[in-house]
């Protein structure tokens, strides 16, 4: 079966830096787009950004433009996100998921597989 599986998150001071993982198991890993979430209590799930299947088309929310890299390694079947300049604003839990459709998508809607979550909490 299909499992996502994030790490990597944690507690760091404003203008620290993460590097968040999503390994994937149970399906052709290559021939799906991917993308993170963030969801902080009582907030809608938020989509930060998402990478096409073979990784050439990248999306980014406009928060974290210029700050966050979303990347993927098909051969390793895992997806990153890297994380600098972090500020409080950030702090959430962050989710990565698999998509459904054919294009790259920050809704939430157009995904139907999620992981467990890692949490991440910048300091100010």
């Amino acid at each position: 079966q299909v499992q996502l599986v994030e790490s990597g998150g944690g507690s760091v001071q404003a203008g620290g830096s993460l590097r968040l993982s999503c390994a994937a198991s149970g399906y052709t890993y290559s021939t799906y787009y991917m993308g993170w979430f963030r969801q902080t209590p009582g907030k809608k799930r938020e989509g930060v950004a998402t990478i096409s299947a073979s990784g050439d088309t990248t999306q980014y929310v406009d928060s974290v433009k210029g700050r966050f890299t979303i990347s993927r390694d098909n051969a390793k079947n895992t997806m990153y996100l890297q994380m600098n300049s972090l500020k409080p604003e950030d702090t959430a839990m962050y989710y990565c998921a698999r998509g459904i459709g054919w294009f790259p998508s920050l809704n939430q809607d157009d995904y139907n597989y999620w992981g467990q979550g890692t949490q991440v909490t910048v300091s100010s």
